[in-house]
């Protein structure tokens, strides 16, 4: 298929192939819409002939009931004279051939019915229900002449139960009766009926007129719609009420009872494609026309759907009839016109073989040269043999495309070999490795062939993300693309690349490939880190540097107040003692009040000291007693929270260290300890403090019945939190402290919650 000679044979064969077949398929093509277009008209036509047929069928019905109906209402006949009414009744029977039966029953129960009863026979019914005999059977003549009677005393009919009068009743105007098999005739029929009504309003009874309907199905048997075509008709509830075949539209329903198939039960399944699956729950809801067409054991037909539109009638009729009827001559001559032009097609094919060798002769001379200058076989300044003259300067520009293209590629080979910066070629699709440069083979600590064919996500880090998915998304975006990922050298060695690639589209698909440059920024990133640790540790000492400034501030701030408390208290403990009504208790709560402000303000000047890098004096105190004092500057926090603060008796051990930076410590632990059990809202609230002796140490325990600490939470660590408001300072200023007095702190969790400990060097034992 890729020799030009062929090609141009095959193209003039299909030339002419194509235009012969679009000739013949574009004729037929054309006659078939017009003839279909044709047929679908056809049958609209069919199927409003069967309307207007029918309509003139049951027309007269209706008009007979309404007149008869008009005659009782302006009492032209009246309904007591039933002679008289017989006879009307008995004239429009015999003026409609199509008429069953006409009859008339009033709000009494009485009823006049007359119906045919064979030929030139006529039967009316007379019931009296104020009279004895109550029911009398009379035949009739032609004339109205009385031939026989007899009297049935049996007989309960009443006019008053019936669908017929029900109907007229309750609508108060003329109805029509859903179709139904005659009982006597067992033939299919409708029944009309009217109201007749008083002069003010009263329903007086009813007029009803019963049509055979048999004659529709012979109509439809006599229809000629096309060779196979048909027509039927449809009540609203899909029974078959009128079909070519009147023999289809009796069967047996419950009880015995005569009635009319469903068309899903219909006996004919051309019939039952040609409506389709139309029929719902609700019935049959056509409302317009409905041109439709269908297949049926491989035939194609065309058909009709129609409202049948007379009044408050829900029927409707379906026309069908088969496309060859219409179409069959034209699908025949197609084919025949098909294998001329596919003759036709084969002789100019032959010919065009031919001229198209003639032509290709010297296209296929040059082409031979091209392949051999651009194997390197012959020289491309050796002389051309005589051809055409595109061919010739065609060859000049291949010369020269052929020429610059072995320059490029040797260029590029250079490059890509002897970049400094790793160079890939990866594989679209799979992710393989197809081409790399030594550099890349060096980074990774691999051999050049090693690598080729190796997929390129086997080489990174297993929790990097997946390249083919960021291949997808470049292809999509028809953008370059660039990222960072952690590889692993071939020693296990971590290594981490730059990856800037940009996908080349071959236009063959699973075909297209990404050229990439990697490079080695393993040193960079951790630069990086480096650089970015320390901005942390310069923002620490930044914060640092302003606490400090704001403790500083705050204790000087803090001293005055303190200062004047203390001189207060000592005021008014003084005054309290010299009045000879002097309350002790006020005394005492007095000098705790001094006693605290005090210990506040050393404290204060402590923290300040510690910051500001001051010296500080160490002093050998009593542990125990430390440690009350700590639990009475924080009791009111705890019983606002009701927590309960223990001190586990000891014996008082001295220690040696700074006396106010250890209470710093205790006083911290504490209050972190009140609202940890306060944040969790645990049941039991309690503190427990105690105190061993380890050799040298004394280890100081504050036990609480929090939530515990967050694994991994590294609590001394500089603004370091678990609080929504805390700054993180205080575990990291007590680590300070303690250590600063030659002692360690530390944290374990409990069952019940968590548990912070310290030491201290011990002085001595007091007894």
């Amino acid at each position: 298929m890729k020799s030009l000679g062929v090609i141009l044979a095959l193209a003039l064969a299909g030339i002419q192939l194509f235009a012969v077949t679009v000739v013949v398929f574009s004729s037929y093509f054309t006659s078939e819409r017009t003839l279909l277009e044709f047929a679908r008209n056809q049958l609209a036509d069919v199927g409003t002939n069967v309307i207007e047929h029918t309509k003139g069928f049951l027309t007269p019905a209706r008009n007979a009931t309404e007149l008869s109906t008009a005659l009782a209402e302006n009492q032209v006949v009246r309904r007591e004279e039933r002679a008289m009414l017989e006879g009307l009744l008995f004239q429009q029977l015999r003026s409609a051939p199509q008429f069953a039966a006409a009859y008339y029953g009033d709000e009494e129960g009485n009823f006049i019915f007359v119906k045919r009863d064979g030929p030139d026979r006529y039967q009316s019914k007379i019931i009296n229900v104020a009279s004895e005999p109550r029911t009398v059977f009379i035949q009739r003549d032609e004339k109205f002449k009385k031939l026989s009677e007899r009297i049935d005393p049996n007989d309960t009919y009443d006019p008053r139960e019936r669908p017929w009068f029900i109907a007229a009743k309750k609508e108060l105007s003329s109805i029509w009766t859903d179709p139904y098999i005659f009982f006597t005739s067992r033939l299919p029929g409708i029944t009309a009926a009217t109201p007749v009504i008083s002069f003010d309003g009263v329903v007086q009874g009813a007029v009803g007129v019963d049509i055979d309907i048999q004659e529709i199905s012979n109509f439809l048997s006599q229809l000629r719609i096309s060779d196979n075509g048909a027509a039927f008709v449809l009540n609203r509830n899909g029974d078959v009420i009128a079909h070519p075949n009147p023999n289809l539209l009796t069967t047996v329903g419950e009880g015995g009872t005569l009635k009319f198939p469903s068309i899903t039960q219909l006996n004919d399944p051309i019939a039952r494609a040609a409506f389709g699956d139309r029929l719902t729950e609700e019935g049959v809801a056509v409302d317009q026309e409905i041109r439709t067409d269908f297949e049926y054991a491989g035939v194609r037909y065309v058909s009709m759907l129609m409202p049948f539109g007379l009044g408050e009638i829900p029927w409707t009729i379906v026309v069908y009839a088969p496309e060859d009827d219409f179409i069959g001559p034209i699908k025949a001559n197609r084919w025949q016109n098909t294998l001329i032009a596919i003759g036709v097609a084969a002789v100019t094919g032959l010919v065009g073989l031919a001229l198209a060798n003639r032509i290709h002769a010297p296209v296929r001379a040059f082409a031979v040269r091209s392949a051999l200058i651009s194997q390197g076989e012959i020289d491309p300044d050796a002389p051309m043999p005589s051809t055409y003259k595109e061919l010739e300067n065609a060859n000049t520009a291949l010369v020269s495309e052929i020429s610059q293209r072995k320059k490029t590629e040797t260029e590029y080979q250079l490059t890509f070999d002897m970049a400094s910066r790793g160079m890939v070629y990866i594989d679209v699709a799979s992710g393989k490795l197809l081409r790399v440069n030594a550099r890349f083979a060096e980074i990774l600590g691999y051999d050049q062939g090693a690598l080729v064919g190796t997929e390129f996500q086997s080489l990174l880090n297993p929790d990097e993300p997946d390249v083919l998915e960021e291949f997808g998304g470049s292809i999509a975006e028809h953008t370059a693309f660039g990222f960072e990922a952690e590889a692993v050298r071939k020693d296990g060695e971590p290594v981490w690349i730059s990856f800037n690639g940009v996908i080349i589209q071959s236009g063959q698909e699973g075909e297209d490939y990404v050229v990439a440059t990697i490079d080695d920024i393993t040193k960079a990133r951790a630069y990086e880190d480096t650089i970015e640790s320390l901005n942390r540790e310069i923002a620490h000492v930044s914060r640092r540097q302003v606490m400090g400034e704001l403790a500083t501030g705050l204790a000087h701030e803090l001293n005055q107040p303190l200062t004047a408390i203390t001189q207060n208290a000592d005021a008014a403990r003084i005054i309290v003692s010299n009045r000879e009504d002097g309350n002790g208790e006020v005394s005492a709560l007095l000098e705790e009040i001094e006693q605290q402000a005090h210990q506040a303000g050393d404290i204060i000047r402590a923290l300040r000291g510690f910051i500001r890098k001051e010296d500080n004096r160490t002093t050998s105190f009593g542990i125990r007693n430390l440690l009350e004092q700590a639990r009475r500057l924080v009791l009111s926090e705890a019983r606002q929270q009701s927590t309960e603060i223990v001190i586990r008796k000891s014996p008082e051990l001295m220690v040696k260290a700074v006396r106010v930076q250890v209470a710093q410590v205790v006083v911290n632990l504490l209050r972190n300890a009140i609202e940890a059990i306060a944040e969790e809202g645990s049941p039991t609230r309690r503190v427990v403090v105690t105190t061993h002796e380890l050799g040298t140490q004394l280890q100081v325990d504050v036990e609480d019945t929090g939530p515990g600490v967050a694994e991994g939470m590294g609590l001394f660590t500089q603004f370091e939190t678990t609080k929504a408001d805390g700054m993180g300072l205080g575990l990291s200023i007590s680590r300070s402290l303690i250590e600063a007095n030659g002692g360690r702190i530390w944290f374990e969790s409990t069952e019940s919650g968590a548990r912070f400990s310290f030491t201290l060097p011990l002085e001595g034992r007091m007894t």
